[in-house]
């Protein structure tokens, strides 16, 4: 196993745990789970998901559904739109391989798939904004509108309906966070009632968000839930209050290269930790990652290979030159994309197989 640092680190036992939490709150609320692979990038780590009882994946792009696919995930998710011609005739080449769920949030998305598949036909869910303000048509009369519009399309078979309460993580409080939930479960079941009150049955009534996940995947009428950051946890999470630092199952090894009077400096900059502390306004980040073994130290400031951490003259910080430290990153699924592997806790090594894969 290699010692060097920075090093990517993987806690299988918290893992484990996180996904079994889960893998249980489907099972028992009955509900499909389709987790988002966008956090570990990891064929084995889908796997594990699988078998877990998971129907299927969720990625963000094709790069991600094409090293699914390569897995063995017999279903997957696209949760973006797809509407570029490269991209769509890269989807019907994946298509014929596994099966396929796509997004729709416009009607020029649904024209440009429908002339795609008319052939072979292909699922997609529409795609409702519950709060977020980026992708999806607004809930109830809207998305009935446009479900109506998909569903009069040849090629095209409307299967679900979703949504990504992501403003979730700017939340500032319980309550705020807790009536985000409800939004979000609410704008799917809602706009599903509407789309069969027109004689439209939509099946699959999804939410994912982790911050909400098992708030809004107990409401009556939500069948999928599809989390990405659960299955790990990170210090954006902690600071919303649905995790602990001990559920964080990934953290950052890193080495002391430099001390001084008045700082440490570390061989993890933003190259390892990323400059990220909550890509949606959540301010109770402090610092670039929480250092596990010493919390009471804040990595103040990153540069590309340097963390600096600031130490009290007076304090007598016992770390030394070469000593390592593991530090909680800020978030976890920007953290994993910029490491080849995991070093695993069972001494393996795992590789971050869709690092990268932006297409």
């Amino acid at each position: 196993m290699t010692e060097d640092t920075p090093q990517l680190c993987l806690n299988a036992k918290v893992m484990e745990r996180n996904l079994d939490r889960l893998a249980t709150f489907a099972k028992e609320n009955e509900l499909s789970f389709r987790p988002h692979v966008k956090t570990h990038k990891s064929k084995q780590i889908a796997r594990k998901q699988m078998d877990a009882g998971a129907v299927g994946v969720t990625v963000a792009t094709l790069d991600e559904a094409e090293v699914m696919i390569d897995a063995g995930i017999p279903s997957v998710m696209v949760a973006y739109p797809i509407t570029k011609a490269e991209k769509i005739a890269r989807l019907k080449t994946l298509a014929e391989r596994a099966h396929m769920i796509v997004s729709i949030d416009t009607t020029v998305g649904a024209d440009l798939l429908s002339e795609a598949f008319v052939q072979e036909s292909v699922d997609v869910w529409l795609k409702v904004n519950s709060g977020l303000n980026r992708c999806g048509v607004e809930p109830g009369e809207e998305a009935a509108k446009l479900a109506q519009y998909v569903s009069e399309l040849p090629g095209l078979n409307l299967t679900g309906i979703y949504t990504h309460a992501g403003h979730a993580y700017g939340a500032t409080s319980e309550d705020e966070r807790l009536a985000i939930a409800k939004q979000e479960a609410e704008s799917v079941v809602t706009s599903a009632g509407r789309c069969e009150d027109a004689g439209i049955t939509i099946p699959h009534r999804s939410i994912g968000t982790t911050p909400t996940v098992f708030d809004a995947g107990v409401y009556d009428g939500v069948t999928d839930i599809r989390p990405g950051n659960a299955i790990f946890y990170d210090m954006v999470q902690v600071g919303l209050g649905v995790a602990k630092p001990e559920d964080c199952a990934v953290t950052v090894k890193a080495t002391v290269a430099s001390k001084h009077t008045n700082r440490l400096v570390i061989d993890a900059g933003s190259k390892a930790l990323s400059l990220e502390k909550g890509a949606h306004g959540n301010e109770s980040v402090v610092g670039f990652g929480y250092v596990a073994e010493h919390p009471e130290l804040m990595i103040e400031k990153l540069s590309e290979e340097h963390g600096v951490i600031p130490i009290d003259p007076d304090s007598n910080c016992p770390l030394a030159i070469n000593d390592t430290i593991h530090i909680i990153p800020n978030h976890a699924c920007v953290t994993v994309n910029l490491f080849d592997s995991y070093v695993v806790s069972t001494g393996e090594i795992w590789s971050v197989d869709a690092r990268g894969g932006s297409k």
